[in-house]
């Protein structure tokens, strides 16, 4: 079966400034523990805010480093799922369901790619 990575897409100045709240968490954890019996999840987890990254960049000749905060950054990858699903269809299904979890106050985007094998 295909694998899917879901890249879940924020933006970090958008959001409730207290961050996710105990009823998201629990309405998360959830969706997770269902995907995971249904043999979909193989791994999920939140990332630490961008400012706490560094970025690393190769420009044909030399690698620079840069720590974050990225001051021209609009979207940022906050999480990922990673499942394995019978085909795109449903690795979106999954996707549009851990979405509608949020609630209104959030604004979140996935990004959905099937993992190349080989």
């Amino acid at each position: 079966m295909p694998r899917y990575l879901s890249l879940v897409k924020t933006d970090e100045n958008a959001g409730p400034t207290e961050g996710p709240s105990p009823e998201l968490m629990q309405r998360m954890g959830e969706l997770i523990e269902e995907m995971t019996k249904a043999g979909v999840m193989l791994d999920t987890a939140g990332l630490t805010p961008s400012a706490q990254g560094t970025r690393v960049h190769w420009d044909g000749q030399r690698t620079t480093v840069t720590d974050g905060p990225f001051t021209e950054a609009k979207e940022v990858i906050g999480g990922y799922a990673l499942m394995q699903c019978k085909d795109r269809a449903e690795a979106l299904e999954w996707t549009k369901r851990f979405l509608k979890i949020h609630g209104e106050q959030w604004r979140v985007t996935c990004e959905v790619r099937e993992i190349v094998e080989g």
